[in-house]
């Protein structure tokens, strides 16, 4: 195993609102039943990668895939076998790229920086972080923040440390007042009133601690490999079968499902009044329903999945 799903990573840190690797094999699969941790890097402090553990009794069918398919699932692996690489330029254009979209105008001083702790990193060197998700989950948050800008600042929006602004503009840095109407240029027709909106953190009623946003994406990258059973050489659960008529079709539709769930994660936090030690319960919770929502008959692409709304509303 690579160290993607090893310790290591420091102190976790909540973020409190005061104004404003996976080798295919692992044993942790997709079943309904004992839920553990993941990382030791977040064990034992309330937010923790949420997958299963494979009990030896367990006796799960294979599903036939049609040549697409088999082909779409081993691309996806491919990448889910990437390690996150500080050294390789690739994966430090990809970190700056994300700094970049989530912080427009806003100069990043380094890749090792405290800087990223408003971002919701557990410290100032995200790499740490990676090793429960691999590349991929760098990729996942990037795709958020590229395809939907708006829903990526209002959850980012959350990982700021507390300034002291007006309480119009609650919940942003500083620097961010500072941004001309023109750097914002991704926000068309409504989208500019969704900005507003986000700006001001409208959106539900927020708990006095919250979750991180950096890390709680890396966990939903870990949580959905094991729920889509993504280490497998042929899906075992139905959930895991049906994922992969979407990818076939969407090279990206690992990308979008991450959207969605972040985006579900994000609702079901707020419907259950949700604070730092409750984010597990969120997440099996959120699970619990994509997991509903996939079965769905009437599901022909992701885009009819209920929660997608809540990406487009």
């Amino acid at each position: 195993m690579d160290d993607r799903g090893g310790g290591g990573g420091g102190s976790f840190v909540a973020v409190r609102r005061i104004s404003r690797g996976l080798d295919r094999g692992n044993a942790c699969h997709s079943t309904s039943v004992e839920v553990v941790a993941g990382s030791a890097a977040w064990l034992g402090r309330g937010l923790s990668c949420v997958c299963v553990q494979r009990r030896d009794s367990d006796a799960r069918p294979s599903f036939d895939l049609t040549a697409e398919q088999e082909e779409s699932l081993q691309r996806l692996q491919n990448r889910i076998d990437v390690a996150y690489d500080s050294s390789v330029p690739e994966h430090q254009e990809a970190l700056r790229a994300l700094w970049n979209a989530a912080f427009p105008g806003e100069e990043l001083r380094g890749l090792i920086s405290e800087q990223w702790k408003e971002m919701g990193w557990q410290g100032k060197d995200p790499s740490t972080d990676f090793r429960g998700g691999g590349f991929i989950s760098l990729e996942n948050l990037l795709y958020f923040a590229r395809n939907f800008p708006v829903c990526s600042v209002s959850l980012v929006n959350l990982s700021f440390r507390s300034v002291s602004v007006p309480t119009s503009l609650l919940f942003i840095p500083f620097e961010m007042k500072q941004i001309p109407v023109e750097a914002f240029s991704c926000y068309s027709g409504t989208g500019w009133k969704s900005f507003q909106d986000l700006l001001r953190k409208q959106e539900g009623d927020r708990a006095l601690w919250e979750y991180p946003f950096a890390v709680a994406g890396v966990n939903i990258t870990f949580m959905l490999i094991q729920m889509l059973d993504l280490e497998a050489v042929k899906p075992r659960t139905l959930v895991g079968a049906t994922f992969l008529k979407f990818l076939a079709e969407n090279e990206s539709a690992f990308d979008l499902l991450y959207c969605i769930t972040f985006k579900l994660m994000d609702h079901q936090w707020l419907a259950m009044h949700a604070s730092y030690m409750d984010f597990n319960t969120v997440m099996k919770a959120t699970r619990r329903q994509l997991e509903r929502e996939l079965l769905q008959e009437d599901i022909i692409s992701l885009e009819d999945l209920p929660s997608y709304t809540l990406l487009t509303r």
